[in-house]
């Protein structure tokens, strides 16, 4: 430690560095023993002040007149605020110009640091060490959290094997009884062909007796049983049981075996009050704003996906797949083939482009560029796409003829599941080619806008009908609710466009009426996305526009 700054030091002279400090020179900041005083200010510098040390740093220093360098500046110009000096005043520069005298301005802004100084000392820093402690205890006890889930799943895996055990030894058990029916069959059919083959035996010996004998009436009275032992008894087959282990879906697998949420991360206000609440639920606005409204240039204009750092990929009934930023600039165009129109568009895990073509019954992808076939359809044309959460592809789609229609799930290019029947074996969807825009929502909820059939259809994971949506009774939209796009949010809300009525549903995810978005002049909503902070891009039929709604707190 520098014993000349050692809190158990006096203070030493600056310029010996030995002597106790006796003067300091208040212009240039310096201790000073009493030689020290004459050779600091033997420098011809006009400007030292030199005072005793108790009273340092009480000298105010006025700074210098940068047009009149031998003068200071006592004042400033309320009109420029510059510092000026006495010859500045009578220039036309400050003609008629207000001044204050810069101690003044000295006073008040020391009252301001003083001020500012008890707030940061006080209030201010006191929080940061409040919410630096609170990220170190996250931090401390970041395993101790992970562990405790690691530990839950281990459990939930030991629990598992003992059911898979038990499975295993139910069938071992089922498999042990037939062996015994099987052993009984055997040998009650050996039992009764070894009674037989005594029998034969017998008669066997009594034909060589008789061979052999010389008496006329055993001969006389011989009856050959050869027809009845010759018809032979019928063959017992008894086919072993098999078994047939079903295929692993470790997809399936994966959901069954339970669900870890994502990794949230939200920032939150820090406020003054202890007692406002936390929360990260996103409640919806009283009034949902237009945020932007991108011009996409389609005169069809059916699907908006977002990407990621606020752009967009839009498609019309073009050749033409346009990806858009949130400032409405063209970022790229991708041309399909003429004629192969792209019906609807989505992004896969990999952020590469999906969209399908009816026309000839294809899933492509786009991939550095390039068009690549996915998916092609027999005896059934593609519609709409979503990419769900585990990075499978769901379609919809109708049949040639037009009669059904139904999901399929993929992963890759190698069909998963397929639906269509409710457990009634009734349609679940309307069989033509309208349009069926499909999400997924974050409880892996499958969801079907039929515009056709003018209902939200909402299914489980496994296929089986959750809930059906018809529309909200309304005195202001009397049309028939015909949903267009669908999509979800954070919340799991779902929303759907209702293309009659010119707004979009909300509802919660056991399809419950929330309210309605109809104050953002929408006209014809179709194709619908949300970005992940949960605004919604809203494709306008007609018009050709995306426009971007804030609907959320």
């Amino acid at each position: 430690m520098d014993p000349r700054t050692s809190a158990q030091d006096v203070h030493r002279c600056d310029h010996c560095e030995t002597a106790i400090v006796h003067s300091y020179c208040d212009f240039c900041h310096v201790n000073l023993c009493k030689p020290c005083v004459v050779d600091h200010i033997s420098d011809g510098y006009d400007k030292h002040k030199i005072v005793p040390f108790q009273e340092r740093r009480s000298t105010l220093i006025y700074p210098n007149c940068g047009k009149h360098p031998q003068k200071n500046c006592e004042l400033q110009c309320r009109e420029c605020g510059t510092f000026v000096c006495s010859s500045c005043m009578a220039s036309d520069q400050h003609k008629g110009h207000n001044f204050v005298e810069v101690t003044e301005v000295y006073k008040t802004k020391k009252e301001i640091i003083e001020k500012d100084t008890k707030e940061y000392e006080n209030s201010i820093f006191p929080k940061y060490e409040k919410i630096v402690l609170d990220l170190e205890n996250q931090l401390a006890n970041l395993d101790g959290g992970y562990e405790k889930l690691t530990t839950t799943m281990s459990k939930q895996g030991e629990q598992w094997h003992r059911e898979i055990d038990t499975v295993i030894n139910k069938m071992k058990t089922e498999i042990s009884e037939i062996k015994e029916k099987h052993r009984d069959i055997l040998q009650k059919h050996l039992d009764e062909i070894k009674q037989i083959q005594s029998l034969i035996k017998q008669t066997l010996l009594a034909i060589k007796e008789i061979k052999t004998s010389t008496e006329l009436a055993p001969t006389i009275k011989y009856s050959s049983k050869i027809r009845e032992f010759s018809k032979l008894p019928p063959k017992v087959k008894v086919t072993l049981p098999t078994f047939i282990p079903k295929p692993i879906d470790r997809e399936k697998l994966y959901s069954l075996f339970g669900q870890t949420t994502p990794l949230s991360t939200a920032t939150e206000e820090h406020v003054v009050s202890l007692n406002q609440p936390n929360t990260l639920v996103r409640e919806l606005l009283d009034e949902p704003e237009l945020v932007a409204t991108i011009q996409t240039g389609y005169e069809n204009f059916r699907s908006v996906t977002y990407i990621h750092d606020d752009k967009i990929w839009t498609s019309g009934l073009t050749n033409e797949i346009k990806c858009f930023n949130a400032y409405g600039s063209l970022q790229q165009k991708i041309v399909t083939k003429s004629g192969q129109m792209p019906f609807d568009i989505a992004v896969d895990v990999g952020r590469d482009l999906l969209y399908s073509n009816r026309t000839v019954g294809t899933v492509n992808k786009v991939k550095n560029g390039q068009i690549e076939e996915l998916i092609r359809l027999q005896g059934w044309k593609p519609v709409n796409l979503c990419v769900t959460s585990t990075g499978d592809l769901l379609v919809t789609m109708y049949s040639d003829g037009k009669t059904q229609s139904k999901v399929v799930r993929y992963l890759g290019s190698t069909e998963k599941q397929t639906i269509q029947f409710d457990e009634e074996g009734k349609p679940l969807y309307s069989g033509n080619s309208y349009t069926k825009y499909i999400t997924e929502n974050r409880n892996h909820d499958i969801c079907v806008a039929d515009s056709k059939a003018g209902a939200v259809v909402v299914v489980n994971q496994d296929g089986k009908l959750r809930w059906r949506y018809t529309g909200h009774p309304s005195v202001t939209k009397n049309k028939p609710f015909k949903p267009r796009g669908i999509t979800t949010d954070g919340q799991s809300r779902v929303l759907t466009a209702d293309e009659n009525n010119h707004c979009i549903h909300i509802l919660d995810q056991n399809g419950q009426f929330l309210r309605d978005i109809d104050n953002c002049d929408l006209e014809s909503p179709c194709g619908l996305c949300a970005d992940n902070i949960d605004n919604l891009f809203v494709c306008e039929l007609n018009k050709g526009n995306v426009k971007k709604i804030k609907y959320v707190k």
